[in-house]
């Protein structure tokens, strides 16, 4: 790897019923499968997370660079597919995200350079679908 900024770690332990935890503890949950009534959360909404906030952190930047002062709010789903060429599952992902101080040109702009620029939409491009809907409030 390159010249690495920053690296985070965390150990899952038991699969989707199992525990993950980060090496600080901030992050420590009860895995459960997803629909299960059970307490707890799992991958799938951990990479919602994940994506939603470093895409919001990205429109942000995106905006400041091009001298625009945004208030913004991003909404990751992020589905389990079949998978028919081996009877699995894949990841599917869509971004909601509103923008309030653009108009609906410039929040869909923005959106665009923020989904080149997110560490999250590098990684997950050519590999999952992703679907972006901006819109301007």
């Amino acid at each position: 790897m390159a010249d690495i900024v920053y690296t985070s770690t965390a150990t899952a332990q038991g699969g989707r019923e199992g525990n993950v935890k980060s090496d600080d503890s901030n992050l420590d949950f009860d895995l459960v499968k997803p629909g299960s009534k059970d307490k707890g959360t799992n991958p799938e909404q951990l990479f919602a997370a994940g994506y939603a906030s470093c895409f919001d952190g990205a429109l942000n930047l995106m905006a400041s660079n091009a001298k625009k002062e945004i208030e913004s709010t991003t909404t990751a789903h992020i589905s389990l597919v079949k998978d028919d060429s081996d009877g699995g599952f894949q990841i599917g992902a869509e971004l909601e995200v509103e923008v309030k101080g653009v108009s609906e040109e410039e929040a869909q702009d923005l959106v665009e350079k923020a989904h080149e620029f997110c560490p999250y939409s590098k990684a997950t491009r050519g590999n999952i679908q992703v679907k972006l809907t901006a819109k301007a409030k």
